[in-house]
């Protein structure tokens, strides 16, 4: 069974290596908390039955390639030895120290891990005077595969499989039961990945509007004088459209990053547009685009920026606009804005900064005849 797991695993990551290798670079810097439980293959010479427990781990993404987690473990198993009237388990502690090399930083994250810490190894088999309470202090190393996915920039899972190496101290005279010396446990583990302290990406300023030149006042002719003057009828303008400044917002001001719900900060900035549309009618269609960048799957940031899309709509038909005047699109990352080939990791982020924003522009308005465009 442990040679099945073990081959399974190696399997299982040599495939997501596969699937990720061309995937989008998401790396952080970020630590993250990664509580779990365990399931524990023991080593035969324990004569005890497979069981489980759990882990708490503090992480650390140290560069594009290498994580490090340490912390603690407890796993325990029952006694199995078939010796009549015995009973009890045995436990094992753990504090250790893994390093892990990453084939990749997309959503998906396959590794390999080793290790080294320290072990308290106990056997306490009732009715076996010789295995009761018999505590070891040990070394502890280990190697495993693994894979860690990212549900979001915030959570995510991880699993792995691991031989773990230690000492114990159990050994019965006179039966067949020595526990002796070195001993090789395997255990796979589940965890969720509890993400902070990743860094803010630098937001984007909205582009100025343009100065708006003063309005022409055509010149009034002089009157000749007349034995009966009348005032000259004063010209009257012909009628004009109002033209629509369009609006670009950085997402991280409406959203914050990786986000789709309007932060308070957003509702004065999108005030400014409610004002506009009330003031003038005949707007009579507006475009709500949502865009993204590239980090993460395709799939993610077209979902992603229609939601943020539909959001803004949405704040703006509770502010008394008509929903009819609005319709709300999703660009994903398809229309970027930013060039940064070649860049990598944090600096990644704050380049890609222009790609995340909500572009608010007119796309219909009601004709009135012989208007022209206002200056």
């Amino acid at each position: 069974m442990k040679q099945n797991l073990i081959k399974i695993a190696v399997a299982t990551t040599l495939g997501l290596t596969a699937l990720s290798s061309s995937a989008e670079d998401l790396y952080r810097g970020a630590w993250y908390a990664l509580p779990g439980i365990s399931y524990l293959n023991t080593h035969h010479d324990l004569e005890a039955t497979n069981g489980g427990g759990g882990f708490l781990r503090l992480g650390k993404e140290i560069s594009p390639s290498w994580d490090i987690q340490g912390g603690l473990g407890y796993n325990r198993a029952h006694e199995d030895t078939n010796i009549v009237g015995a009973g009890g388990q045995y436990t094992q502690t753990t504090l250790g120290l893994d390093a892990l090399y990453l084939f990749s930083r997309s959503n998906v994250r396959p590794f390999v891990l080793a290790g080294v810490g320290a072990a308290h190894n106990v056997v306490d088999y009732n009715n076996i005077p010789t295995l009761t309470d018999k505590r070891k202090n040990s070394w502890l190393a280990n190697v495993g595969v693994g894979a860690q996915y990212l549900v979001s920039d915030n959570f995510g899972l991880q699993a792995d499989l691991r031989h773990q190496w230690t000492r114990t101290n159990a050994r019965a005279p006179g039966t067949s039961f020595d526990a002796e010396g070195t001993i090789g446990n395997t255990l796979l583990s589940l965890g969720a990945i509890f993400r902070f302290g990743a860094p803010v990406a630098a937001p984007v300023i909205a582009a100025e509007p343009e100065p708006t030149p003063a309005p022409y006042v055509a010149p009034v002719a002089a009157v000749e004088p007349a034995p009966a003057p009348s005032p000259a009828p004063i010209p009257v303008a012909a009628p004009c459209k109002p033209k629509f400044e369009t609006v670009t917002i950085s997402a991280e001001k409406l959203f914050g990053f990786d986000k789709f719900n309007l932060q308070d900060g957003a509702k004065p900035i999108l005030d400014e547009v409610v004002t506009k549309l009330k003031a003038h009618p005949e707007f009579t269609l507006v475009l709500v685009n949502g865009h993204t960048d590239r980090i993460g799957s395709e799939n993610y940031n077209q979902k992603l920026s229609e939601r943020r899309a539909n959001e803004v709509k949405d704040y703006i038909v509770s502010q008394g606009v008509d929903a009819s005047r609005l319709q709300a699109v999703g660009k994903g990352e398809s229309e970027p804005a930013a060039d940064c080939k070649g860049i990598k990791g944090k600096a990644l982020i704050a380049c890609l900064a222009p790609d995340r924003r909500v572009i608010i522009s007119e796309q219909e308005q009601h004709q009135v005849e012989g208007a022209t465009t206002c200056n």
